[in-house]
């Protein structure tokens, strides 16, 4: 016969005829066994009553947000094309010394706000200070050969009329001497007038006819030189133009050794240090003209079909995100950015992959915006254009544009 024992936890079981006692452990108050139903509590009611609650109003949420998103695209999300490939740009002024020099003064400092007008830098005017006394000197001396050009003239016009005077008296002592001539071989012929007198006569109307030549030539002289004064006096004066004009340039050029600001805006990219020597044409410093600044977007080429000049884009700065800019599309450039690149690409060869292009579309923005001052060229921005607004034409005749008849070109 055999013992059986029960305790709290476990109790042992009658085994079947043939079959090995089994112990099992009895389950604690809250506990359950497998595949047996638990014991409904109140949270898990609960809980339960939630679920099925919640489960039906999320499935109701999420395809209310679906329908609300696919509206949205269907009015306003499929017209707008946007881009991340955007930049502040600013029209800045390289300013560049015209004349060679030592640099005498630097009158700005970088991050300036300067105004048109303004004295930037100052170059060693001395050697071009002397070059404006010469060429003053250079003019004044040109001014006295005009002078004595032009005086020459009238003496020599004077002398034309003393030899037109000279030659009219010349012709009156040859009439008075042909008139003598005359009378005294008819006196002599009747004896009345000795053969002296008649000599004399004679001789008096031959020097009279060679004072006649004489003065006539001395008046063809005189006039003859009249036309070599003149051109003499035409080029005193091309000389006193030439003068006239170096002295203006000598002038500029002193004048240009004082750099003065171009535009309105900011100093910036300042390289430039008293005593050192510039050249012509080598950049010392840049003013950039803010706030007056501009966008410019690379659209891909996909994305141009609808868009026009004057149609309104909206611009997130990266560097200031709680705020978001209105503008307006302003241009489009003539051709893609890869055709201005320093190496063009060149699709004629034997291998051909086709890449999707950008053109630069320029935006402008209002200089009363709510960032005006705070924009800096280069700046990262996000455009988006609706390109539901009808805008002001075609895109600049760019794309789409007619090409003009050939024939009609050729004429």
């Amino acid at each position: 016969m055999e013992l059986q024992l029960e305790t709290e936890d476990e109790a042992r079981v009658q085994p079947a005829p043939g079959r090995p006692a089994e112990t099992r452990i009895a389950p604690k108050a809250d506990q359950t066994w497998p595949g047996e139903p638990a014991e409904a509590t109140p949270d898990a009611a609960r809980k339960s009553g939630l679920k099925r609650i919640l489960v039906p109003v999320l499935a109701l949420l999420v395809l209310l947000a679906a329908g609300y998103a696919g509206w949205q695209w269907w009015t306003v999300w499929r017209f707008i094309e946007s881009t991340d490939d955007a930049y502040v740009q600013s029209d800045m002024s390289v300013v560049s010394p015209e004349v060679a020099g030592y640099v005498r003064a630097v009158r700005v400092e970088d991050n300036q706000q300067v105004a048109k007008g303004d004295v930037l830098l100052v170059i060693d005017d001395r050697d071009y200070a002397a070059r404006v006394a010469a060429a003053s000197a250079d003019l004044a001396a040109s001014r006295a050969d005009v002078e004595t050009a032009v005086r020459q003239i009238t003496l020599q016009q004077a002398e034309i009329a003393q030899a037109d005077a000279a030659v009219a008296s010349a012709e009156a002592d040859l009439v008075q001497a042909r008139q003598d001539s005359a009378r005294y071989q008819a006196l002599s012929q009747q004896d009345f007038a000795s053969r002296q007198r008649l000599e004399t006569a004679t001789a008096s109307l031959k020097r009279a006819e060679a004072g006649l030549a004489q003065v006539k030539a001395a008046a063809t002289a005189a006039r003859d030189r009249l036309p070599v004064l003149q051109a003499a006096q035409q080029k005193a004066a091309a000389g006193l133009a030439s003068a006239q004009a170096a002295q203006d340039v000598a002038r500029t050029n002193l004048e240009r050794t004082v750099l003065r600001a171009p535009v309105d805006g900011v100093i910036g990219n300042k390289g430039v240090r008293v005593g050192e020597y510039v050249q012509p044409g080598r950049q010392v410093l840049s003013v950039v003209p803010l706030p007056y600044v501009y966008v410019v977007a690379n659209f891909k080429e996909t994305q141009l079909a609808d868009m026009r000049p004057g149609q309104p884009v909206e611009l997130a700065v990266d560097a200031y995100p709680d705020q978001v800019l209105t503008g307006r599309l302003e241009s489009f450039a003539p051709a893609t950015g890869a055709q201005f690149s320093l190496l063009p690409p060149e699709n004629a060869t034997g291998n051909f992959t086709k890449i999707v292009q950008r053109v630069p579309v320029r935006i402008a923005v209002p200089a009363d915006n709510p960032l005006a001052g705070r924009l800096r060229p280069g700046l990262s921005v996000e455009a988006s254009i609706d390109t539901r607004a009808a805008g002001q034409g075609d895109i600049g005749g760019v794309f789409g544009a007619r090409q003009p008849d050939l024939a009609v070109a050729r004429h």
